[in-house]
């Protein structure tokens, strides 16, 4: 699952995309971009049958997120 909790084609350094995103948009843009990429995880799993359980472990990843449960806190 750590593809899925810290992607290493996500950081630039020791920066986290998420994180970078969090210091330049508010709490409620970054949450609604993780609401809507949630939706293209989902949308992809029930295209491609092969990936339906990385791309609904990612979409779990943005929702939790959504709601201020960073998953990368459990890790």
């Amino acid at each position: 699952m750590s593809l899925v909790n810290n992607p290493p084609h996500y950081t630039k350094g020791a920066v986290h995309c998420i994180d970078a995103m969090l210091s330049a948009y508010t709490t409620e843009e970054v949450e609604l971009f993780c609401r809507l990429n949630a939706f293209k995880y989902l949308w992809r799993a029930s295209e491609h049958k092969d990936g339906v359980v990385v791309n609904t472990q990612k979409a779990i990843w943005f929702l939790r997120m959504s709601i201020g449960d960073d998953p990368r806190e459990n890790v």
